[in-house]
């Protein structure tokens, strides 16, 4: 008997992920998933071309420059004093600069009636010692500031990748991806009128969910991960090679890419439970979205023990980097990024899996009782 419910899981599984995956309704999930990959790879490019640039600039430099040389220079130095010290910049802008005299009193004599406004001439000179810039800045040979530009820290890059899984993988990109997948397992066979045949076949209603969830998770999973999986590859290819080669090799780089895609899987098993059951509950998703939407969003301003009824809650204690917060972040943003009473590893996973388990215990006894009525649909 088990072998033969094994098998029933199994064909539908296999049916149900074709149809997933190549659904021309799903197509925007796809969109979705891998938006961010877009923006971490054309950060890697600017950046990549940037390093290039500035590798050209050091070695076109008269000697090896370190970072005390670029601080070493400052206003009212003079351009032979700059190059004497950094030599010939690699890269100059020089531009005439017209300075009008203030307008003579009746009293002052006139120069023979010419103009008496005088031309000078502004520079611009750029040096790197292959990981910051010196921007120069001269008016008549004389110094009049410096601007040292840092490439970013290992540090920023870390932290703008987890405030955007946090906030837009999370929040939209899985939530709304799994609303897409999950939601229209049973819905979108309501639409297409074909429910009927699943109904008729000779499995088990609580098998048939079962079945269509593993199907979704699979589908969901394999996106969503994938997207994840790239995008912390493109983070670790903005890198600079030393770094990169530290923070992979030495560093907590891939324990974190691997709780990264950890928790990518955790929030659809999470939210796959949520919206499979939404659309077995009600005829039009936009209720159950939008009071799902809202109670993960409140979250963080719930009391201790309804909080813990949310998927959010534990997939921020999952997340290996804490987004920190600001002197001046407004209160309320401060409370999205904030997660006061973390929970530990262990205790987040099975609370994440009890709550999804409880949904589906809920959803296969609606599933079971559950009438077909295109007419109503």
């Amino acid at each position: 008997m088990r072998r033969v419910r094994l098998a029933q899981i199994m064909a539908v599984i296999r049916l149900e992920v074709k149809k997933t995956f190549f659904a021309k309704r799903g197509l925007w999930i796809y969109l979705l998933a891998f938006l961010p990959l877009g923006l971490f790879v054309a950060h890697a490019l600017v950046l990549g071309h940037q390093r290039e640039i500035r590798d050209r600039i050091a070695s076109e430099s008269r000697r090896q420059l370190t970072y005390q040389d670029l601080t070493d220079i400052h206003s009212g130095m003079s351009r032979d004093e700059v190059i004497e010290r950094l030599g010939k910049p690699p890269i100059s802008h020089v531009r005439g600069l017209y300075v009008p005299k203030q307008k003579q009193t009746q009293a002052e004599p006139k120069e023979g009636g010419r103009d008496s406004s005088r031309t000078g001439m502004r520079e611009t000179y750029r040096y790197s010692d292959g990981l910051n810039d010196l921007y120069v800045f001269l008016e008549d040979g004389k110094v009049t500031g410096t601007r040292v530009g840092q490439h970013e820290s290992l540090g920023e890059d870390t932290m703008v990748f987890a405030s955007v899984f946090q906030f837009f993988y999370l929040r939209l990109a899985i939530f709304f991806g799994c609303l897409g997948i999950f939601m229209n397992l049973f819905r979108g066979e309501l639409l297409d009128k074909s429910l009927h045949f699943y109904f008729l076949a000779p499995i088990r209603r609580d098998l048939l969910m079962l079945a269509k969830y593993f199907a979704g998770l699979l589908a969901a999973t394999a996106v969503f991960v994938s997207s994840a999986a790239l995008q912390f590859a493109a983070l670790a290819w903005s890198l600079e090679p030393t770094v990169r080669n530290a923070y992979l090799q030495h560093g907590q780089g891939l324990a974190q890419g691997a709780t990264y895609l950890g928790v990518t899987a955790l929030a659809c098993v999470g939210y796959g439970s949520l919206f499979l059951a939404a659309g077995l509950w009600f005829r039009n998703p936009i209720i159950p979205v939008g009071v799902i939407l809202i109670w993960e969003a409140l979250n963080p301003f719930l009391p201790a023990a309804l909080e813990k009824i949310s998927v959010i809650y534990y997939l921020k204690s999952l997340c290996p980097v804490e987004i920190q917060v600001g002197p001046g972040t407004p209160a309320i943003l401060a409370m999205l990024i904030s997660n006061p009473e973390p929970v530990s590893p262990p205790v987040a996973i099975s609370g994440l899996i009890l709550v999804s388990v409880a949904t589906l215990v809920v959803a296969s006894r609606r599933v079971q009782r559950m009438e077909i009525n295109y007419t109503t649909e």
